[in-house]
């Protein structure tokens, strides 16, 4: 049976349980672990994010191509200048995003949340939660848990491939899964954190997916910035009660509605969008086809 957020939503009133808990459930049913091995599989996940968020901080960490990195510096550096017009939350939680980013192109160790693509987001917005309000890791883990569920939504009824579905798809499915888990984390129920869930997808519909050379480099790497900006600000919106419209199971079926209409070119083969602009294709000569 496929999983909904009206099923979920069902299964926490019939069961008085926390999305976290049905998420633990399901993992040791379909997984066949137990519940320390799943514990301790989610630390070691998260270990992975709390590096890679920083790894690329202050040092310059460039990709295999030579074509990008050292952003994630720059912006480290602009939010310690304490000049971002944002503010240091912001500021700090796009530098970790492009940090991740980063060592994704240089084939470091990240954890693809839900694609490697979009795999920045998510750890940044965990650790902008922890460094500001210090939460633990055994909170950060239940989170971890939350999106999960998020994420299984969209992949039984959608996509997060970006060949399939455009970025939409991929750092779309991120954001919602992380909007989801800020609520989650400042104490706010199911409904809140789908209402978030909801406004990342929505923020975020119909965005091409349209890499140089069809490197995972850039705009991904400005995306997962943006996207984990889009996390953050889904969450602040819901918690506020912006109301939201339409459910999440709508918006994800209206992702995955999109990105079936979407041309090839715009999904992923480095053959539209800002791939072919001049500057993208020169690039793409110079460090992918060393011409």
């Amino acid at each position: 049976m496929l999983t909904t957020m009206k099923l979920l939503k069902e299964r926490c009133e019939e069961e008085n349980k926390e999305l976290w808990q049905l998420a633990l459930e399901d993992e040791i049913e379909i997984s066949g672990k137990s519940e320390e091995e799943i514990w301790d599989r989610l630390q070691r996940t998260l270990d992975v994010m709390k590096k890679s968020a920083q790894a690329a901080l202050e040092t310059e960490v460039i990709s295999v191509t030579g074509m990008t990195g050292g952003n994630a510096k720059s912006m480290h550096d602009y939010f310690l200048k304490g000049e971002s017009v944002l503010g240091e939350t912001p500021a700090l939680a796009m530098a970790m995003a492009l940090s991740t980013s980063e060592i994704n192109a240089a084939m470091g160790i990240i954890a693809a949340a839900p694609t490697a693509g979009s795999s920045g987001i998510l750890p940044a917005t965990l650790m902008t939660m922890y460094h500001k309000y210090g939460y633990s890791d055994e909170e950060l883990k239940k989170a971890l848990l939350v999106t999960s569920e998020i994420g299984q939504v969209i992949f039984d009824n959608a996509t997060f491939a970006g060949a399939e579905g455009g970025c939409q798809a991929e750092t779309g499915s991120a954001a919602a899964m992380a909007a989801a888990a800020v609520c989650f984390l400042r104490g706010y129920d199911i409904q809140i954190q789908e209402n978030a869930a909801t406004a990342a997808i929505l923020n975020i519909l119909g965005l091409v997916c349209d890499p140089i050379g069809g490197m995972v480099e850039f705009p991904c790497n400005l995306r997962n910035a943006n996207g984990v900006m889009n996390a953050l600000a889904s969450a602040d919106m819901a918690m506020a009660n912006v109301k939201m419209i339409v459910t999440f199971d709508e918006a994800v079926h209206a992702l995955k509605n999109v990105g079936d209409v979407l041309p090839s070119k715009l999904r992923e083969t480095g053959d539209g969008g800002i791939a072919v602009c001049p500057s993208a294709l020169k690039l793409k000569a110079k460090y992918i086809d060393g011409e």
